[in-house]
């Protein structure tokens, strides 16, 4: 299996996205193919061997660059080189740590969408209940229609079963309440579509939930639209860094609290990393035709090195296949079959 990073994305490249790549090649017996300015790649290559190759690629799309054009205007980048390699079967799967905009209009534009599906979503696995909960989208699709969501189920559910381990995926829709009444217009029509859907048995819909039901493990995918999805994850974000700034605090308190901190050393750093960003790994983009990984812009060594797992897994899952064997459930109760883009 050979797996594309992006060596020239997020904010410690390139020397971040390189040792993870190497890291990977060595630990998780996989190619890999660094793409990016070849002379500052290898500032950081050493004892690679032959499973790491460099593509030269010589510009770099940042934050500055507008995610709507910038793979179209920059050719010759880290990321679209990357992308049309993945496209043209050079590699199984794409890492980038850049731009999520742009990352996301490219695998559009260049990969493409699977055939059927309206729009691509992120899809983070957020570390809450036995296996983790997808949280689906997370700030891809800021307006949503009714159909989104609906496919958004589907992406998720399937994501759950092949990669998370979940038998028959809990399926939740967030909402300000439980009652099938609550949340606005889109909530309502996307209720009545996702409990058509569960009656056929496509999918194990529980109904509303919501943001408290989230991180207790109650759905295995918490289906949302891109805005309520953003603030939630980032709320989601804040609110463990706080508690754990807050729980380090007690524990160095007094003499007594030192005692007992050190006595829980092992159980306390067991759960912090269950919460750390760097070792949960990236956010798949579901509903591409091709495998790709959004890492965390600030992604370091280990947060690379995670994302390029989770790409292993995501390639070898067979997720994208069963997505694209479904796209004909996954319609308005007015249309006779999804309509097709490209």
């Amino acid at each position: 299996m050979r797996i594309i990073v992006d060596a020239m994305g997020g904010d410690n490249a390139p020397e971040a996205p390189v040792r993870g790549a190497m890291k990977a090649a060595r630990e998780l017996g996989v190619d890999i193919t660094l793409v990016g300015r070849r002379e500052e790649i290898g500032k950081y290559l050493d004892g690679a061997g032959r499973v790491v190759t460099i593509t030269d690629a010589r510009e770099v799309i940042t934050m500055e660059d507008d995610p709507s054009t910038a793979t179209r205007r920059k050719k010759d980048s880290s990321m679209a080189v990357a992308l049309t390699m993945l496209k043209s079967g050079e590699g199984d799967a794409v890492v980038s740590a850049g731009s999520t905009g742009a990352l996301l209009t490219g695998a559009t534009l260049i990969v493409k969408r699977v055939r059927g599906i309206r729009r691509a979503a992120l899809a983070p696995v957020l570390p809450a209940g036995e296996h983790g909960v997808v949280l689906i989208d997370c700030g891809a699709n800021v307006e949503c229609t009714p159909e989104y969501l609906l496919q958004f189920a589907f992406m998720g559910s399937f994501y759950a079963k092949n990669i998370l381990g979940c038998e028959n995926p809990k399926v939740g829709l967030l909402s300000n309440g439980t009652e099938p009444t609550k949340g606005a217009e889109l909530q309502k029509e996307a209720f009545k579509l996702l409990q058509e859907a569960s009656v056929e048995g496509r999918i194990n819909f529980i109904g509303n939930i919501e943001g408290n039901d989230v991180m207790s493990g109650k759905a295995d995918v918490a289906v949302t639209d891109g805005f309520t999805g953003n603030v939630f994850l980032k709320a989601s974000e804040g609110m463990i860094k706080f508690a754990m700034g807050k729980l380090k605090g007690v524990f160095y308190k007094s003499t007594k609290n030192k005692l007992a901190a050190a006595a829980l050393k092992g159980d306390f750093m067991e759960m912090k990393d269950s919460l750390d960003v760097n070792k949960i790994g990236g956010t798949a983009l579901l509903g591409i035709s091709r495998p790709v990984i959004k890492a965390h812009g600030s992604s370091n060594e280990e947060a690379i090195f995670s994302a390029i797992r989770q790409a292993v897994a995501f390639a070898r899952a067979g997720v994208i296949d069963e997505i694209a064997k479904n796209t004909e459930y996954m319609r308005l109760p007015s249309e006779g079959a999804v309509k097709t883009e490209e």
